[in-house]
């Protein structure tokens, strides 16, 4: 009996602890993706984005997807993926109404993907 409630508490606490370590992850993954779309935000809103800067930040986005697919559904991976590739052609084409139109709901991924990984009592339910 005592072994199995000794048991019972060793999994309770890796399983906070390693809920601990994923939202964290998560957070600084993204805490980072986001500083680089705000500096991709920033050269747009100056037409001074190139096509290149665009690349800059998906391959920053590669980097750290490859490590993001055991942690978070790879929906969402895909979905910022999509709006990454929109917005290269954006900003090739210099469309700079619609790429930073792109740019601000990657933004706004980079903000809410994390919260659904929060140890919050709306994601234990």
């Amino acid at each position: 009996m005592v072994r199995s409630i000794i048991s019972m508490l060793c999994v309770a606490v890796l399983l906070v602890v390693g809920a601990i370590f994923e939202s964290r992850f998560i957070n600084n993954q993204f805490d980072d993706f986001h500083d680089v779309l705000e500096v991709l935000y920033e050269k747009i809103d100056d037409k001074d984005a190139t096509q290149d800067d665009v690349y800059a930040v998906q391959e920053n986005w590669l980097n750290k997807k490859k490590n993001l697919h055991a942690f978070i559904p790879h929906t969402e991976i895909k979905e910022v993926d999509l709006w990454l590739a929109e917005t290269v052609t954006l900003v090739r084409d210099k469309e700079w109404t619609d790429a930073i139109s792109k740019v601000e709901v990657l933004i706004e991924l980079s903000e809410q993907i994390p919260k659904t990984f929060r140890l919050a009592f709306e994601n234990i339910l």
